[in-house]
This record gives structure tokens, C-alpha cells and sequence, in this order.
């Protein structure tokens, strides 16, 4: 099974994307994971995003994708892989789909988590860090048992600056401009599926896992 996971940030794309990792018993690759790995490992590709991250410049698709490529010819993705993060434009998908061709593969399914964005914004502002341990509440769904304070640890909360109101906003702004034409991108070579993202992880997998049996 190959699987091309969608969604705004909030959607619970990493959460689910471990269940079916454990599920299918493929591995999923988070592009974030693959650059910092590469960067540490000080590869070709690892040396040449660092100079564009460096900058503060966005890693070129053509880079990015050659680290995708590069990672799915490992043993461990003969049987499938889920990928997370990736593509993120209409460039990096035909870049993978060509990717594919080549090797006699395709997706199977293009995975798309849909959540209203009024329930982005309550998930994702709702989210409160704490400054010791880093664990994580949310104000609603899993509050500390005391205002401000991390049960584990006693430490102080906070909220990331990605997290506020205004930046959620932003950040949904660009999903929508950059990679959301996916969603017809994968449609017109009919492999989308779309599921409903609301509810109890547990509720969403049941539907993820009838929708890709239902394929």
C-alpha cells in the first residue's frame, strides 16, 4: 500500500499516519525527518539544503523530492510506504509520480483529512506546552488538572507562537494556495479519498482503514 497523506495542520495527519504505520506495517517518512537526517548525516542532498535553510530560504522542490526518491528505494518500502509532509505542491507530485513511473509503481491512495477550519483553529489554539518536559494540553480535549502548571513536572505552560490565532490563520492560508490544488491533482488520476478528520483518533482510523478497504 502506497499512501500520500493530506490535510491542513490540525488535521491529525501524525497521529494517524502512526496507526497506519503500525497497521500496514510500512513506514511512514515525514519529510521534516528526512532533511534534518540528511543534514546530520552531512549527505550530498543533507549539504545542499543546509546552504538554502541557512538563508532561510525554503528547500527547492527539485531537492526535496530527490531526498524522497532517495529514501523510497530502501528495502523497507518494497511493500508500501506512507508519506507524510510530502508532496506538498503540484510540482512535487508529478515529480514523485514520475519517480514511480520509472520503477513500476504508483500511489495508491491519496489520502486526504478533512477538517472544518473553525475546528483547526480551536485545535490548534488550544494547544499549551510545557517549558521543562514539553508536554503537551490542550485546553479543551486534555487540560492539566491545574491552570498553567504541567502535571507531570510542575513546570510552566505555554503557547508556541505558531500556535496563536493569527498565525494558525496564516498557516491555513497557505495550505489552501499551495496544497490543497493536490486534492484535484490526485483526483483527476483517481486515487483520492477523502475521510471525515473529526472525532476521536480512534473513530477517524475506523474510516480511514474501511475507505482503503472499500478501494
Amino acid at each position: 500500500m502506497r499512501i500520500v497523506l493530506i490535510g491542513p495542520p490540525g488535521a491529525g495527519k501524525g497521529t494517524q499516519a502512526r496507526m497506519l504505520q503500525e497497521h500496514f506495517g510500512i513506514p511512514q517518512i515525514p519529510t521534516g525527518d528526512l532533511l534534518r537526517e540528511a543534514i546530520k548525516a552531512g549527505t550530498s542532498l543533507g549539504k545542499q539544503a543546509q546552504t538554502y535553510m541557512d538563508t532561510g530560504k525554503l528547500v527547492p522542490d527539485q531537492l526535496v523530492t530527490a531526498m524522497v526518491a532517495e529514501r523510497l528505494e530502501r528495502p523497507d518500502c518494497e511493500p508500501g510506504f506512507l508519506l507524510d509532509g510530502f508532496p506538498r505542491t503540484i510540482a512535487q507530485a508529478e515529480a514523485l509520480s514520475l519517480h514511480l513511473d520509472k520503477t513500476g509503481q504508483q500511489i495508491d491512495c491519496a489520502l486526504s483529512l478533512a477538517v472544518p477550519n473553525l475546528a483547526l483553529i480551536e485545535r490548534l489554539g488550544g494547544r499549551w506546552v510545557c517549558h521543562n518536559c514539553n508536554a503537551m494540553y490542550h485546553e479543551r480535549f486534555s487540560p492539566p488538572q491545574h491552570p498553567g502548571q504541567c502535571d507531570k513536572c510542575a513546570g510552566e505552560l505555554y503557547q508556541r507562537s505558531d500556535d496563536t490565532r493569527e498565525t494558525i490563520i496564516a498557516r491555513l492560508d497557505v495550505y489552501e494556495r499551495s496544497t490543497a490544488p493536490l486534492i484535484d491533482f490526485y483526483e483527476k488520476n483517481g486515487c483520492l479519498r477523502t475521510v471525515d478528520g473529526i472525532g476521536e483518533p480512534a473513530e477517524i482510523f475506523q474510516r480511514i482503514t474501511d475507505t482503503l478497504s472499500a478501494s
